[in-house]
């Protein structure tokens, strides 16, 4: 079998060892891009947690003990690390940024007004490794086995050849294994290659070069069956293209409008300025119906609730809990809208198995729509506990000292191997 794959791989033309050198060039600019965006999102994260620590430092130097002040004007940060695998495909950031400030105020505004990615450079798609494996890589195997029978027979050799004693064990085999088996290489050494750079488990790292191995098993059915009926080779290249281009893009696209299109989702922008709106209103409500809706919710602040009319903290944060408590049915229902279209989305991956390669790509990177939504989930329960923690004072009345401040919950801390998921999370 050696020999015989030496042998084709010195009948192999140019350009099609150029394209095997092409793509593997491509994988290996893919995944150092997705290595350099995973360094940089766990740059921003470490930077963010040491700016948190010299901002808790000036405030403590003018806010002397006052919780209201440390609420106010204290930023934690939150962040989404990623995993041995996020070089596979890096999160786009369209959905929620990878690494936020939040602070104790109404946290629907935070969230959906948060800086995210420029969703005009979002428009073009990212370059990575999954977009190489799922798009680029099946072209070329097309281009590389869709003559494979053709090609001979236009040339007049096919009959000659098939003659030969076992020829489609010396001949047909080798020649299929040396073609598959070059894109194969191409995708596979810049992906262990990554997958040593980020240390990932070798179990991780082994699916994730099945799941390769899949989607290319999956074109080379294809090609391959197509390339045994009886055509020209421009005709089989053709139906092959038409072939790629409804399975990776036309019906996958026109599922994504048609689901959409039946599972409605509420406005980000519109929760967020019914967010805005509830809270501004707050200055205007009176006091007493303020702190009557608040205690509804925390009975056991009924007797330290504000009264009269001088501005007091805890006033203003019971109404900025009240401004995220006039959304939560809209913000949870926006939430469980992209659920139920995820899900319909990964049944119909079931039926195209390029999509569902696709999907679990994402879900082994933790890019997917669920991962997204369990970071949006961790915010909210995280920033649950942040005003939890800081009301006692604000009711009660006693100063926070160094040490309260030091024990404020905090992030890294909150997370845990189950909570990392979402699974976990108080809710």
């Amino acid at each position: 079998m050696i020999a015989a794959l030496a042998r084709e791989w010195r009948l192999l033309a140019g350009p099609a060892r150029l394209g095997l050198i092409v793509l593997a060039a491509l994988a290996s600019v893919a995944v150092a891009l997705g290595l350099a965006d995973a360094a940089a999102t766990r740059a921003d994260i470490a930077r963010v947690g040491a700016l948190e620590a010299r901002e808790t430092q000036s405030i403590a130097a003018f806010a002397k003990g006052d919780a209201g002040e440390f609420g106010y004007y204290r930023n934690f940060p939150v962040w989404r690390a990623p995993g041995d695998l996020a070089f596979l495909a890096p999160a786009r950031g369209d959905a929620v940024p990878a690494v936020m400030r939040i602070r104790i105020l109404a946290l629907e505004g935070q969230i959906n007004d948060n800086e995210a990615a420029n969703p005009e450079l979002l428009l073009t798609g990212r370059f990575d490794f999954a977009f190489v494996t799922l798009y680029l890589a099946p072209l070329l195997l097309i281009a590389l086995l869709h003559d494979l029978w053709s090609g001979e027979r236009e040339a007049g050799r096919l009959a000659a050849l098939d003659s030969l004693p076992r020829a489609r064990h010396r001949l047909w085999s080798p020649r299929v294994v040396l073609r598959a088996g070059g894109v194969a290489l191409a995708l596979l050494v810049p992906l262990a290659v990554g997958g040593l750079i980020e240390g990932t488990a070798p179990l991780r790292l082994g699916a994730a070069a099945a799941l390769v191995l899949a989607s290319l098993g999956f074109w080379m059915i294809v090609t391959l069956g197509v390339a045994r009926v009886h055509a020209a080779s421009a005709t089989q290249a053709a139906v092959l293209a038409g072939l790629w281009f409804a399975i990776t893009l036309v019906v996958p696209a026109a599922a994504h409008l048609a689901i959409n299109a039946a599972v409605a989702l509420a406005d980000a922008a519109a929760i967020a300025r019914e967010n805005r709106e509830e809270v501004h209103a707050g200055w205007d409500r009176p006091k007493a119906e303020t702190m009557a809706r608040f205690v509804a919710l925390y009975p056991a602040y009924r007797d330290q609730s504000a009264n009269g009319t001088a501005f007091e903290w805890k006033w203003y944060f019971a109404f900025q809990q009240l401004g995220d408590d006039a959304v939560v049915t809209d913000s949870v229902a926006r939430d469980a809208g992209i659920a139920r279209r995820e899900a319909w989305a990964q049944r119909l991956g079931w039926l195209l198995p390029p999509l569902k390669a696709a999907q679990t790509m994402q879900q082994l990177a933790g890019s997917d729509v669920t991962a997204d939504l369990a970071f949006k989930t961790q915010v909210r329960v995280f920033h649950r506990r942040l005003r939890e923690y800081h009301y006692p004072y604000m009711f009660g009345g006693r100063p926070m000292d160094d040490t309260d401040v030091a024990g404020a919950p905090d992030f890294a801390t909150f997370l845990s191997p189950v909570g990392t998921n979402g699974t976990d999370l108080g809710l």
